[in-house]
């Protein structure tokens, strides 16, 4: 009797869960992507004071130069680690709470509290440090690869708002990833689309983007451009219902696998409108993108983010999944943070 070939499965067989390729995760092999992350807003340091923040697995901590001038540092003292967080600032310099160290702004240790000499190579690690947006930014490496983008008027024509969204056990690519996924604009958001968005698509070296033109059920219309540069800062600029406004959002990079993201917006002044007029302006402004963010919320908290099978309407998403796999990652910090 003829032996029948036994099936490669059976429908009751185990079946592995199809994964797409590798992405590496933030952390992996003590290596970080490389671009501006925001470390505190820039109304928390006013001269004088220090802010320590979470940073790459680490901690730095922000102080003001004697010309006002942000810098973002590692945290802890090269004498015997003290957080410099709980340090004080005089003229531009910060002072080691524990035995008065003395660093300037690009971590040089120029004194010592004990009147000893400065040893050889006494310095902390030093970030590229930017304030834009109201925010204050640290680039992870030693030299920028990118420049963090501006708007399109001088940022004293606009009239803003910030603030900050509570801890997501993500990395910071995955919400940009989330942009870069044309489907959600019609699913689950509802956009009634005038263009194409995969028609608009553009990228660069250290950018992605596309244009969104279209409107939404309850009438809301948009006609932006939305560009996520980097891995992490998202800018989108335009016209809501027909007023210019301007949204940025970029996640931090605590640890891996957390995120706490930083927001501004705002509006161009009008010396036309009341005071009035103009809080109700930015209000529309934020509670339009408050409805996207409810929207997706339940999403972000509970998604374990691994791309499996995706479809030819997923090439944008894919485009960016790509460049993530091979984007610059570094830690020269890594000695200095823990």
């Amino acid at each position: 009797m003829t032996q029948l070939p036994t099936p490669a499965t059976r429908p009751d067989d185990p079946v592995p869960r199809p994964m797409g390729a590798h992405l590496p995760h933030e952390g992996d092999d003590g290596l970080y992507t490389q671009s501006w992350y925001p470390i505190c807003m820039a109304d928390d340091l006013a001269p004088g004071t220090v802010v320590g923040a979470e940073f790459l697995g680490g901690r730095v901590v922000a102080f003001r130069d004697a010309a006002g001038r942000p810098a973002v540092v590692s945290a802890y003292c090269v004498h015997l680690g003290a957080d410099l967080g709980v340090g004080t600032v005089r003229d531009g310099l910060l002072r080691c709470r524990f035995h008065g160290w003395t660093y300037d702004e690009q971590g040089v240790c120029r004194r010592t509290g004990s009147g000893d000499p400065v040893p050889d190579g006494a310095r902390l690690f030093r970030f590229p440090t930017e304030e834009r947006f109201g925010v204050v930014w640290a680039f992870n490496g030693t030299e920028p690869i990118f420049r963090i983008p501006e708007l399109p008027c001088p940022e004293d024509e606009v009239r803003a708002g910030r603030g900050r969204f509570g801890h997501l056990a993500m990395e910071p690519w995955m919400v940009s990833a989330h942009t870069l996924d044309l489907q959600h604009l019609s699913l689950p958001h509802g956009f009634d689309l005038k263009v194409p968005p995969a028609d608009t698509v553009r990228s660069t070296a250290h950018s992605h983007g596309y244009d969104l033109v279209g409107s939404l059920p309850d009438g809301t219309t948009y006609d932006v451009r939305i560009d996520i540069h980097g891995p992490n800062l998202f800018l989108q600029t335009g016209l809501l219902d027909g007023r210019w406004y301007f949204w940025m959002t970029s996640p931090s990079l605590p640890a891996p696998g957390r995120t706490d993201s930083f927001f501004v917006y705002g509006v161009r002044k009008d010396e036309s409108e009341s005071e009035e007029e103009a809080q109700r302006a930015l209000r529309r402004v934020f509670e339009a993108q408050m409805q996207f963010y409810s929207d997706d919320s339940d999403i972000f908290d509970t998604i374990h983010f691994q791309p499996g099978l995706l479809t030819s309407r997923d090439s944008t998403l894919a485009m960016f999944l790509d460049y993530l796999r091979t984007y610059p990652r570094a830690n020269p910090a890594r000695e200095f943070l823990s």
